[in-house]
């Protein structure tokens, strides 16, 4: 028995993996118990219910969010496969989205449009991808001689509202960007109608704007979204294969952390053509 914990079903990026995992937990012959969690981005208020159940492992695509749940889990001495999380253990191993080197890319392909304000719209404090990802743009920028003075932090919380709200901000503060990397493509679609209907500006000829997750949202003809593909399909692949050699390894505390480059898909957002 398997205990999938899922949460923040309301981004299009959680709902796919969710599927996937299912898919692929039932392929290989194992049962499947749904834990749903209202937290959208750890695994943290899971834990009671974890505890609750006689399960034989756990697949989440949610991150684990502090050490001490991190203790926790690996006190119950079964494999847990997480998602983007920077906190493992014995027991506890993570797929990755290579979330930093991602930042960077952003950033150089920003300093080769000519982008002399960038902004970065991060995603929750908490939310240790999106993090990473600000952390690679920042070091990109300085790498591309872009001055840390030049670049404007806004902060969202992963959903349409806040990108569009964000942006909306930056208009009452008179500030005009002309590049902006979104933590998320839930964000980044906030952030272009905003453009839009609060700033009067066009995307991309007034500003570039790049997301993260390539959620099917990104390629609809109005926002036609620049995006990092995060490869669901082989993330869980690659869960899959860190949860079968822990089932094999019984009472062996296995932990292992697997990084997958994410994937530029190029569109409109990006695309100036006159």
């Amino acid at each position: 028995m398997v205990g999938v914990v899922i949460g923040g079903l309301e981004n299009p990026f959680y709902a796919t993996a969710l599927e996937r995992l299912a898919t692929a937990l039932r392929s290989s012959g194992l049962q499947v118990l749904l834990m749903h969690v209202d937290d959208a981005l750890t695994l943290d208020s899971a834990l009671d219910q974890l505890l609750s159940y006689r399960i034989d492992a756990v697949v989440t695509s949610l991150a684990i969010g502090s050490k001490t749940v991190a203790r926790a889990l690996s006190q119950l001495q079964i494999p847990v496969v997480c998602f983007n999380s920077s906190l493992v253990g014995p027991w506890i191993s993570t797929v990755n989205s290579n979330n930093h080197g991602a930042g960077v890319i952003a950033a150089r392909l920003m300093a080769a449009w000519g982008v002399a304000r960038p902004v970065w719209l991060a995603g929750p404090a908490k939310n240790a991808a999106s993090r990473a990802r600000g952390e690679g743009f920042c070091r990109g920028l300085g790498e591309a001689g872009i001055p840390a003075t030049a670049l404007t932090r806004l902060q969202g919380d992963d959903t349409y509202g806040s990108g569009y709200d964000a942006i909306t901000s930056l208009h009452r503060q008179g500030i005009q960007p002309n590049g902006i990397f979104s933590s998320n493509d839930m964000m980044a679609c906030g952030a272009i109608d905003a453009l839009r209907e609060r700033m009067g500006l066009r995307c991309p000829h007034d500003v570039i704007i790049l997301g993260y997750d390539n959620i099917p949202q990104a390629a609809w003809r109005s926002y036609d979204l620049t995006s990092f593909d995060q490869h669901t399909e082989l993330m869980v692949t690659r869960a899959m294969e860190l949860l079968d050699e822990a089932l094999v390894a019984k009472g062996t505390p296995l932990s292992r952390t697997h990084v997958v480059d994410a994937q530029l898909i190029e569109r409109g957002s990006t695309a100036i053509t006159d």
